[in-house]
């Protein structure tokens, strides 16, 4: 009993190290994707994603049991396609897609269920048949089941506003947008939180200039 007990003890032990070690390394892809986003010029922005997404896939090989990798690569993936933009792009977001995929398929409330709004923003933003993937519907149900995951949480408000300005529903887009500005604060994310809340400001703007 005592030699099980101490071999428990140690597995324990080395499962707390490694996740602490995985902890630390997406802390530092999820900083350096923050930089990039919100203080990296945009002509350099294409370069700095391309070097982040070759650091995040060899997390995704060290962990490839884990969501959390595998959402941060998806999310890297994702902005590399927006830096890089037009039909080039796509090949980015397919591949961004599948990462948010695999993330779900390993645990879908990992990171308060960021795969499902990061795939959901994708789906709205990627052209449809014939030339992407995108679909609206798809999209909305996606970032539903993130928010039901995350309800005050700035990131699933802020793409649920962004989803429903582009379509047209101001008044819902609005909501929606007031809601992640009284987000609460993250902990170790001010650059995140603060870029994110211009954006939400620079929305309602947009949303509001279109409401009568």
């Amino acid at each position: 009993m005592k030699i099980a007990a101490l071999i428990m003890t140690a597995m324990l032990a080395t499962t707390s190290l490694a996740w602490a070690d995985m902890t630390d390394d997406l802390v530092r892809v999820r900083q350096q994707w923050e930089r990039i986003k919100y203080q990296t010029p945009a002509k350099q922005q294409e370069a700095a994603y391309e070097k982040l997404e070759n650091d995040s896939a060899k997390l995704v090989q060290q962990y490839p049991k884990k969501a959390e990798p595998m959402i941060w690569h998806g999310i890297v993936q994702a902005s590399h396609a927006g830096a890089k933009g037009g039909l080039g792009a796509l090949s980015l977001a397919k591949n961004a897609r599948k990462s948010f995929e695999q993330a779900l398929a390993l645990d879908p409330a990992a990171l308060d269920g960021s795969a499902y709004t990061s795939l959901g923003s994708l789906y709205y933003q990627v052209p449809g048949w014939p030339i992407g993937f995108g679909d609206d519907k798809k999209a909305l149900e996606l970032l539903h089941k993130g928010l039901a995951l995350n309800p005050q949480g700035v990131d699933p408000n802020f793409f649920i506003g962004d989803f429903l300005y582009r379509s047209g529903d101001y008044t819902g887009a609005e909501q929606a947008l007031l809601k992640a500005r009284q987000a609460p604060a993250r902990e170790g994310r001010k650059l995140a939180d603060d870029g994110r809340r211009r954006e939400i400001d620079e929305l309602l703007e947009k949303v509001r200039d279109k409401k009568p």
